[in-house]
């Protein structure tokens, strides 16, 4: 069974369960890019459980069943969302490799951590459920997500390659495996509200607490051997 409903200058066909969007590029990249920049801004304010479908619908310029022509589940906005911010840092990340001739291990490590620092959105994402994320997201919109993720892999192993040469292949993969497991823990270290510090002080707990940046860069320094324990403590 195959029909044809046509809205505005897109074309939905639905055959045999499964929808594909026609129409021009610009017109489809145009509304997916509202239902994200929508999510995002619902994400400002509210958490990953109170933002629903409907609650996105009400914040576009189009009908919330029309939502469902691009993505068939909130995972899917978050996924999609969560792409665009791994393309965002690896535009960072490109800029420090390809901008930079020479870069010791120190300054690097402090590249990195600024570059993670202003994408904070990302790190909050990552400190989500993402396995459930990816398992109510259909493949092909989780293989997108896979190449932006992929991408920032492969920025990292380029860093690490063009200015520590001397670290062996080894070497390169046990940082890369340390560091980005690292990122999930990131943001709910350095995003700390008055009542979790609160909390902290009632039970007693004598904590430090520090910026993502300086989360960052301290990691990156003992995992790349940019100073002495004494030295990266001390930033």
């Amino acid at each position: 069974m195959c029909y044809t409903v046509i809205v505005d200058t897109v074309s939905i066909f639905v055959r045999g369960g499964d929808t594909v969007v026609k129409g021009t590029p610009e017109r489809i990249a145009e509304r997916r890019e509202e239902i994200v920049n929508t999510c995002e801004k619902l994400y400002q304010t509210m958490s990953f459980k109170d933002i629903t479908l409907k609650e996105i619908g009400r914040e576009v310029s189009f009908s919330r069943p029309t939502i469902y022509n691009y993505f068939q589940t909130k995972e899917e906005i978050f996924l999609a969302l969560f792409a665009r911010e791994y393309d965002r840092w690896n535009e960072a990340l490109a800029a420090v490799l390809n901008e930079n001739d020479a870069l010791d291990r120190k300054e690097l490590a402090h590249r990195i951590a600024a570059s993670l620092a202003d994408r904070t959105q990302l790190l909050k994402l990552l400190s989500m459920n993402n396995y459930d994320m990816e398992a109510n997201s259909r493949t092909e919109l989780l293989t997108d997500f896979k190449k932006a993720y992929g991408r920032s892999l492969q920025l990292f192993r380029l860093l690490l390659e063009k200015f520590c040469p001397e670290l062996s292949a080894d070497d390169v993969r046990g940082v890369l495996y340390l560091f980005f497991p690292f990122m999930f823990g990131l943001y709910p270290y350095a995003a700390v509200t008055e009542k979790q510090r609160a909390a902290m002080r009632a039970a007693g707990v004598d904590y430090v607490y520090q910026s993502v940046y300086e989360l960052a860069d301290r990691c990156l320094l003992r995992l790349l051997g940019g100073g002495t324990q004494k030295e990266a403590a001390g930033r």
